[in-house]
């Protein structure tokens, strides 16, 4: 219980050191041998940002490979490693992380003990519906069963290894809390992914960074490992099975505006490694792909730095305004209704307004603010004139909303959540949004064991996915905060089976 409760501190202490150094490459290696606590120590004096495994340590061969080290590879490399095999990470960037790293909101899950400790009353029929209804009806049925049905106990395994996300609140399409974050309303991306980070430490579950799968390798029908450029070197690792947990390819706006011309110019919010080489890989072996051109653009994005401002925001009672100060949308409608309606505005670009109390409640305004993206005003005339839109019409706004939250009622655009707080409380705040591609809910298509399929819907021996590399789940549209929930339950599921798969 002691471990369970210092690692906890120990996460929120790091999680906002981990969202700017998984920005960048790191050059700092070290043997897997290392011990679990210096690692810690380093991590927590500064001497060290992470420790990662030497090149010359890996090995001819593994019962499994992963392939991938965001919140789906870690959790994958977790999960096979507690089932017995041999692992290790390959991960072509210098830090590992990946998108999850950038991951902000949270990680939906339903008939959470967290939530009934609030009192919120939630089914798993519920958020299964509710994803649908935001997928237009398109998601894999089974594989969103599986992802419901399996969220609450991937929230208990996550806090079994001392990564607690206790903190609920809601996102666009949702209509009740589900969406679990940190204990102190921090980004969920950072504090998850140094939480993984420090368990496979733990584990002394080697992870190579700056290492390039170029390859899977085939033998007697089945894939027996990989290809990997690491260190200037080309060498061939087998492996009984192999993960891939590399992501999406919203990096590829070359790709993404190959399949949806409409989105030629916009800015993404991902992280330079979500290039589709998971997919390219597999695709190579006669993996079958579902939803390729389904890519999701998310209508808060900075546009000069892309950087995602995050949905949890509005959950906590944030509203949007156009250009002269007055709401247009349900703010927590789904993302692509509401990147549609901020993109029918002239000029097509929006401010998320929020008072003092909700920046209080979100912690990672904190980092907008490092950021220069936040302008603000002691009173709601001095926001207006920060951003150039008449003031009295601001007032006006922000008195019909606090009116509208008071009555539990908005007659205007019919929202009905994240309205438990007045924005009320000086000084007042805004960030300057549009919308700029976020995720691809389209990849390889799996089955709810996460082996990958062919071109006839069956398994292709020994490979797995998990995460935004693969398609089905999410359908034409993706809930904030399903892609954590998606890369945690799917990646667990992934070690496992693997795992047993070598068995």
């Amino acid at each position: 219980m002691k471990k369970k409760v210092w690692l906890g501190a120990l996460l929120s202490l790091l999680a906002a050191v981990v969202l700017i150094a998984c920005g960048s490459k790191s050059t700092n290696t070290a043997e897997s041998s290392t011990p679990a606590s210096s690692s810690k120590e380093e991590a927590v004096s500064g001497a060290s940002e992470k420790v990662y495994t030497d090149p010359a340590e890996l090995k001819d061969s593994y019962d499994v490979l992963v392939i991938g080290s965001g919140g789906a590879g870690m959790a994958a490399a977790v999960s096979a490693h507690d089932a017995g095999a041999s692992v290790a990470v390959l991960e072509k960037m210098g830090e590992v992380g990946g998108n999850t790293a950038k991951s902000s909101a949270g990680m939906n899950a339903s008939q959470t003990k967290f939530q009934d400790k609030e009192g919120i009353k939630d089914s798993n029929d519920k958020f299964y519906e509710e994803t649908l209804k935001g997928g237009g009806g398109t998601n894999d049925p089974e594989l969103l069963r599986y992802l419901v049905d399996n969220s609450a106990s991937a929230i208990d395994w996550l806090d079994g290894m001392g990564i607690t996300l206790s903190n609920i609140t809601t996102t666009g399409g949702m209509s009740e809390k589900r969406t679990h974050r940190p204990a102190d309303g921090s980004a969920v991306g950072g504090y998850l992914v140094t939480g993984l980070y420090h368990n496979l430490v733990e584990r002394k579950i080697p992870m190579f960074v700056n290492a390039d799968v170029t390859n899977l390798e085939e033998k007697d029908g089945k894939i027996s490992g990989v290809e990997v450029t690491i260190d200037g070197k080309t060498k061939k690792v087998a492996a009984k099975a192999v993960v891939i947990a590399t992501g999406g390819f919203g990096a590829d706006l070359d790709k993404v505006a190959q399949l949806n011309p409409k989105l030629k110019g916009y800015v993404t919010t991902n992280q330079a490694g979500s290039t589709g080489d998971g997919i390219a890989l597999a695709e190579a072996k006669g993996a079958a792909t579902v939803d390729m051109e389904q890519i999701q653009i998310h209508p808060t994005v900075e546009q000069e730095k892309a950087y995602l401002i995050t949905e949890a925001i509005r959950g906590e009672g944030a509203i949007l305004v156009n250009s002269k100060g007055e709401r247009f949308f349900n703010e927590l409608e789904t993302r692509d209704k509401v990147s549609a309606a901020i993109n029918s505005l002239e000029p097509n670009y929006a401010y998320v307004v929020f008072d003092s109390a909700l920046k209080d409640r979100v912690k990672a305004i904190a980092q907008y603010e490092k950021k220069g993206l936040v302008k603000s005003g002691e009173t709601v005339a001095d926001l207006a004139k920060a951003l150039d839109v008449p003031a009295d019409t601001l007032q006006a706004t922000l008195d019909t909303w606090n009116k509208a939250v008071a009555d539990k009622n908005d007659p205007a655009f019919g929202r009905s959540s994240g309205m438990d707080y007045a924005l009320d409380a000086a000084p007042y705040y805004a960030i300057k949004v549009a919308p700029g591609v976020h995720h691809t809910m389209g990849g390889l298509k799996i089955n709810t064991n996460t082996e990958v399929l062919n071109k006839e819907g069956q398994a292709i021996p020994g490979l797995y996915a998990a995460g935004e590399v693969t398609g089905g789940v999410h359908g034409k549209n993706r809930i904030g905060g399903n892609a954590v929930a998606d890369i945690i339950v799917f990646g667990r599921q992934a070690g496992e089976q693997s795992a047993k798969f070598v068995k």
